[in-house]
C-alpha cells in the first residue's frame, strides 16, 4: 500500500536518526512499542499526558541520563490499512510532541543542556514547527525569486512543482490501490508534514484526547519494524 511504503521510508530514515543521536549524545525520543528503563527511573506521568513514551524518555534524559539506541532488539507492527488512517496517528502524535514541548520547556536552554538541547530542538521541536512552516515559506519565496529571472532558483522551483506533482499522483493511484513508492515517499512526507498543521490546531484547542484511537491495520505480512532504545547513565 502507499502508506506501507511511505511508512517503511519513515522508520528507516527514524531508526538512522536514532542511531546518529545514540552515537553522539542520547536519543531523543523512544518508540513506544519497545523500549526499557531501570525501574527507578520511571515516574508517573502526568494523566493528560498525549505521547507517554516520548514524555517519559526526554524527561529522563533532562536528568542527566542517556537514552541508548539497540539496533538488534526488534518489534513488529503491521502498517495502518491506509494513509488516511495513519494521518490518525500522526496529527495525535504532532499534538502529543507540540504538548511535550510546552511541558519541556527548560530543555531548550543549550547553554544547560548543551548537546541534549541540540539534539532535541533539531530532531524534535523544529519538526513540530517550523519545518511544516518551511515548506510554505520556500515554496513562495522560490516562486519569486523564480520570476526574477534566476536560473538557478528557476530548477529548484520546477523540481519543488515536480515533488509535490508525484505526492498527488501517489494520491490518485492509493485511491486506486496501485502501488508505485516513487509516488507514495513524496504524498507520506506531505501527509506527514499536514499532521503537523491539523495537530496544531488540536492541542491549542485542547481537542486532541489522550486515549488512543486506533488505527485499522494490514495483515502482519506488511509490516515494518523499529528498534529498541533502553535508558542508561550517563
Amino acid at each position: 500500500t502507499a502508506n506501507a511504503a511511505g511508512e517503511g521510508f519513515y522508520w528507516c530514515y527514524e531508526s538512522t536518526l536514532k542511531r546518529w543521536d545514540s552515537e553522539l549524545y542520547s536519543v531523543v525520543g523512544a518508540a513506544g512499542e519497545l523500549f526499557s528503563l531501570r525501574t527507578y527511573l520511571f515516574e508517573a506521568v502526568p494523566p493528560d499526558t498525549i505521547i507517554e513514551d516520548f514524555f517519559m524518555t526526554l524527561r529522563i534524559a533532562q536528568k542527566g541520563y542517556r537514552v541508548v539506541y539497540e539496533p538488534d532488539a526488534y518489534a513488529a507492527e503491521s502498517s495502518s490499512a491506509s494513509v488516511g488512517e495513519e494521518l490518525k496517528r500522526k496529527i495525535r502524535i504532532a499534538a502529543g510532541g507540540l504538548q511535550a514541548i510546552s511541558r519541556l520547556l527548560p530543555l531548550l536552554n543549550v547553554f544547560k543542556y548543551r548537546i541534549l538541547s541540540f539534539q532535541y530542538i533539531s530532531h524534535r521541536v523544529l519538526r513540530w514547527t517550523l519545518a511544516p512552516l518551511a515548506l510554505i515559506v520556500l515554496f513562495f519565496s522560490n516562486l519569486i525569486l523564480a520570476l526574477n529571472g534566476d536560473t538557478f532558483f528557476r530548477v529548484i522551483f520546477v523540481l519543488q512543482i515536480a515533488f509535490y506533482l508525484l505526492s498527488a499522483i501517489g494520491y490518485l493511484l492509493e485511491k486506486k490501490s496501485i502501488k508505485f513508492k516513487a509516488f507514495f515517499i513524496p504524498y507520506y512526507f506531505c501527509i506527514m508534514n499536514y499532521a503537523v498543521y491539523r495537530g496544531f490546531f488540536r492541542f491549542i484547542n485542547g481537542q486532541q484526547s489522550v486515549l488512543w484511537e486506533r488505527a485499522e491495520r494490514k495483515k502482519m505480512a506488511e509490516r515494518s519494524s523499529s528498534s529498541s532504545s533502553s535508558v542508561s547513565q550517563n
